[in-house]
């Protein structure tokens, strides 16, 4: 750092992923006193906004995973205070949020992703179960994948290869989200490749190959330890792993992406990736994939945190 800084790093939060949050602010926080940066630590609460005020931090860093942080709305007030974060604006975070509205943008900028129907808890009911199930079964095919509109760390994901577990999948992913993705589900490699910018442009960490025990990246598969093998490199050929290099690149350039996000791809058979949603602010836990490429990189954890804060602040 070239001076003193201030950071506040923002953990937990009130989301189905406070856990994970406090995992992460607490290693951010650790990198950072490793390089000398000068680091408070707290909870986002009512007091929060008029905290910021009195105190001025020098830089905000928002670790929360969930709608406390990855909506938009809180990184939307630290604009309205004037105050600089690490991470994307409240903008284009808001999108990256909405799972069916980032995909609408990365299709747009030439980034291949799964064909896929959105449909809202009301339409399901008023335009009746059966009808609808049927009609996204027979058009979309199968094998699927089930998602809240908005969320993370796969939360309210459901796998379905069969009509019959449609209709739970969708009961289930309603009870995280007032609408639900229906994605066909692309059958391949799970990529997931980090985008760094500390000012100098997005960089393109090395991918990582994620392979659950279970068969499903699902919440217990990506936060406990051992119950997924990673690869970086993945084993995938050089040409692929250089079209999910650009790939990512074009997905956070379209979403408005800034400083650090995750983007995550399905890559099928024929070596081709498909994006399936991007991260604001991922997971920075000890198995999660964002640490992981970075350490394959070479990077020196505590020296990224630091230029991403140095980068936030200028």
């Amino acid at each position: 750092m070239t001076s003193p800084t201030k950071v506040l790093v923002l953990s937990g939060g009130i989301s189905h992923e406070r856990d994970i949050s406090l995992k992460s602010g607490r290693r951010v926080a650790d990198g950072l006193l490793a390089h000398g940066v000068e680091v408070t630590l707290r909870d986002p609460d009512a007091t929060l906004l008029s905290a910021l005020v009195e105190t001025q931090p020098d830089v905000v860093w928002p670790v929360l995973h969930g709608a406390s942080g990855e909506d938009g709305a809180l990184r939307g007030l630290l604009d309205m205070l004037g105050l600089a974060y690490v991470g994307s604006d409240g903008e284009a975070t808001r999108l990256a949020w909405n799972k069916p509205v980032a995909k609408t943008l990365v299709e747009r900028a030439g980034v291949a992703t799964p064909p896929s129907i959105t449909l809202s808890r009301d339409a399901f009911r008023e335009l009746g179960a059966e009808s609808v199930l049927s009609t996204v079964a027979e058009h979309l095919g199968l094998p699927l994948v089930v998602k809240p509109a908005f969320g993370g760390s796969a939360q309210g994901v459901s796998w379905v290869d069969s009509t019959e577990d449609l209709r739970k999948a969708m009961v289930h992913a309603f009870t995280y989200a007032d609408s639900a993705l229906v994605e066909r589900r692309v059958v391949g490699v799970e990529v997931c490749v980090t985008i760094i910018d500390t000012g100098d442009g997005p960089r393109a960490i090395t991918p990582v190959e994620i392979e659950p025990l279970s068969g499903h990246y699902d919440f217990e598969a990506r936060y406990t330890a051992g119950a997924t093998r990673f690869f970086t490199p993945p084993r995938l050929d050089e040409h692929v792993l250089e079209a999910l290099h650009a790939q990512a690149t074009k997905a956070f350039a379209a979403l408005g992406l800034r400083h650090l996000a995750r983007v995550d791809f399905m890559v099928d058979g024929d070596g081709k990736p498909w994006f399936l949603e991007a991260s604001t602010m991922p997971g920075l836990t000890e198995t999660s994939s964002t640490v992981l490429a970075l350490d394959s990189a070479g990077y020196d954890i505590g020296s990224v945190y630091a230029a991403l804060v140095e980068s936030a602040a200028s």
